[in-house]
């Protein structure tokens, strides 16, 4: 009796165990569903955040909106791309930036600069921000800058321009 008991008890365990298994595969397939939506190439059209503010992201070394009508190229696949300003005026000398990225939990977007002649993971510092907002054609990314106790808080709106 002790052992169909135990037998049981053991059985209604896995039960439970596995199909928190298969919950935890569906929401890891979801997320990456909506990650792979960002595939492409996209275009900042607008950065909107407190003007009180000199903001340069990124440690560019160039003002917030100069990152309007930049072009981005993210490939989830294999969780790379890279971003262009275009320069002139006060934002210098247009580049190219390649970059290594992530979507986690859902809304997170994780991005760090890659040098040339190095690997992804000999960078370990990177950018946080939050995805918001996401279409088929467009998204907005958020960040929070920490200034004088505060959060200045700047946000990146994409729509696509091409590859999806």
């Amino acid at each position: 009796m002790k052992k169909l008991l135990l037998a049981g008890m053991l059985g209604t365990s896995l039960f439970a165990v596995s199909c928190s298994g298969v919950n935890n595969a569906k929401t890891a397939q979801t997320q990456r569903s909506e990650f792979l939506k960002m595939k492409g190439d996209w275009q900042i059209v607008s950065v909107n955040y407190d003007k009180n503010f000199k903001v340069k992201p990124f440690d560019d070394g160039v003002d917030a909106q100069c990152f309007v009508g930049s072009h981005w190229r993210l490939i989830p696949n294999n969780w790379t791309g890279a971003y262009t300003l275009n320069g002139g005026g006060t934002c210098g000398t247009g580049f190219t930036q390649p970059i290594k990225i992530d979507v986690v939990s859902g809304n997170t977007f994780n991005f760090k600069k890659i040098a040339d002649g190095t690997k992804a993971k000999q960078n370990t510092a990177g950018y946080t921000l939050t995805l918001t907002n996401q279409s088929t054609d467009q998204f907005s990314l958020e960040q929070n800058i920490p200034f004088d106790g505060e959060n200045v808080r700047v946000v990146y709106n994409f729509e696509r321009t091409g590859m999806k």
